[in-house]
């Protein structure tokens, strides 16, 4: 009877032949997205890091000394310029999650069809340079120019005023140019928040002060987190805007690395005021995600 069933029904009973390769696959297609972070990112790294321990000039060369004191030159050196970025960069993102998150939510439960539009209006700058972005706002930020001129000459503003070359300046290009980055996250993260659940807490009497802060709060915190870090990293390493909108007081370490880097040709401690920076901006971004709760917030996306 076996027999029969088994000549009757051979595909039952025949067992699929693994594929050559099969149990392979998933590192195949993975491969590529290593490869490129090993050749664009751990080996620059591996690079700089013998970089930052070597002693010598530009002109007779640099030798490996494994020479760790240059660390804490450039710490000593440049503490101030490091702690500076690190605020403006934490001012600007604060600033970003104030203006972004109204505009986020607007986008997603008020635009209607109309998102797109609103979508790629707020993507259109970025279709200019950088640079170009931040040296318009040098023209509007003039002593004379198109902002503060009327103001000044109808008196409203003293003719000593001035907003280019303070920390204003700076903290508001860094604002303008990374709003982006925290705009999309939490859009993305409040268009995925169920109507149904908006409806259930109505129908519980909630209001609507109660309902946002309980229910589309907390599911759009992945998005919030995701914001944050996407602005924060960038704007602390910044150096466009404290080099157009600033001056000599509001350096960022940014500006210093690319004067050690291309002016003095201290290549050792270019390289060692860049690891200090990613390890501050590591511990920064540490301390944030275990106070807001990581594994909270992997619970709310995965909802």
């Amino acid at each position: 009877m076996e027999r029969t069933v088994r000549a009757d029904l051979p595909g039952l009973t025949r067992r699929r032949r693994p594929r050559p390769g099969g149990a392979l696959a998933p590192y195949l297609m993975i491969l590529p997205g290593w490869l490129w972070l090993a050749a664009f990112f751990v080996t620059p790294v591996i690079v700089m890091v013998s970089l930052s321990l070597q002693t010598g000039d530009f002109i007779d060369g640099f030798r490996q000394t494994f020479h760790f004191g240059t660390y804490a030159d450039v710490v000593r050196a440049y503490h101030v310029q490091l702690v500076r970025s690190l605020l403006y960069g934490a001012v600007a993102t604060v600033a970003c999650a104030t203006v972004g998150y109204p505009v986020a939510y607007w986008i997603a439960f008020r635009a209607g069809r109309h998102k797109s539009v609103f979508l790629f209006l707020l993507l259109l700058p970025f279709f200019v340079s950088f640079v170009i972005r931040t040296q318009s706002w040098n023209v509007v930020l003039a002593d004379h120019g198109v902002l503060l001129g009327p103001l000044k000459d109808i008196g409203l503003l003293p003719s000593g005023f001035h907003l280019l070359a303070t920390p204003y300046a700076v903290v508001g290009g860094l604002t303008y140019n990374f709003l982006p980055f925290m705009v999309l996250p939490v859009y993305v993260a409040l268009e995925r928040v169920d109507p149904k659940v908006i409806e259930a807490s109505t129908d519980l009497y909630a209001s609507r002060t109660q309902t946002f802060l309980r229910v589309v709060l907390p599911l759009s915190l992945p998005g919030v987190f995701a914001g944050v870090l996407l602005t924060f990293v960038p704007a602390c390493a910044d150096y466009v805007n404290a080099g157009i909108l600033g001056g000599p007081s509001t350096t960022m370490i940014g500006n210093i690395i690319q004067t050690e880097y291309f002016t003095n040709l201290d290549y050792p401690a270019a390289a060692a005021l860049s690891f200090v920076l990613m390890g501050a901006l590591l511990l920064a971004v540490f301390t944030y995600a275990r106070t807001l709760g990581t594994e909270e917030v992997l619970e709310a996306a995965a909802r």
